[in-house]
């Protein structure tokens, strides 16, 4: 949903490695100081869990190194002292960000949020198997990388709706993907019958969705 947030076994959560980044922090003091934190919180019966220990990847050496995911707690215990230029912005930032990310979890257990899922996922397949339609068109069309056409569509669709994870999706989220799913896959049986290049088809689906997109933008202001 956001950058700043995502949602980790069904709670809120953030990361000391986006943390330190954002609050121009060194990573490594943002660890050592919620290992004090930690050691500090032992000393205090009933105390309930806010760090938990995780590691990353690092780009530029493939070694793995460690990091701190948190909750709200969490986060609000170890950002209490930190001051800066862009300190406050930030703070504001991310409660803002665990508003929604709470938000959105409340409302993924609504039977709303279910029905539109499971309907979502019956788009999906109609889509899916549309596209496997374009995977064997492309293919007659002289193609060598055709199926990485499940993934371009995918890709294609969750940008134009504002996701990254389906299961992370609002309702009105959801609901907009399956539209566009749905406008993805008319447009890809529309060309496949006129004899249109499998590439001529991936434009004419962007140039679709960007119409809808903006007539959506003005309905909405």
């Amino acid at each position: 949903m956001n950058e700043l947030v995502y949602l980790k076994n069904n709670e809120a959560v953030c990361d000391s490695l986006q943390v330190a980044e954002k609050f121009g922090k060194r990573h490594g003091n943002v660890m050592r100081t919620i290992e004090s934190l930690k050691k500090g919180m032992l000393k205090i019966e009933e105390t309930p869990q806010m760090f938990w220990k995780s590691f990353y990847i690092e780009e530029q050496n493939g070694q793995r190194y460690p990091k701190y995911i948190m909750n709200r707690d969490g986060f609000s215990l170890l950002i209490m002292g930190f001051t800066g230029k862009d300190a406050l912005n930030w703070k504001l930032q991310y409660i803002k960000a665990f508003n929604q990310m709470e938000s959105f979890i409340k409302e993924k257990s609504t039977q709303t949020w279910v029905e539109t899922r499971k309907a979502g996922k019956l788009t999906r397949k109609a889509e899916t198997d549309t596209i496997k339609k374009l995977v064997d068109y492309a293919k007659i069309q002289g193609s060598e990388h055709s199926e990485k056409l499940y993934m371009t569509y995918s890709k294609l669709a969750n940008k134009m709706a504002g996701i990254s994870k389906r299961d992370e999706a609002t309702v009105m989220q959801l609901n907009n993907l399956s539209l566009i799913e749905n406008i993805i896959l008319h447009v890809i049986d529309t060309g496949i019958l006129t004899g249109k290049h499998y590439k001529e088809i991936y434009q004419d689906c962007k140039k679709r969705l960007e119409t809808v997109k903006d007539l959506a933008y003005l309905e909405s202001a």
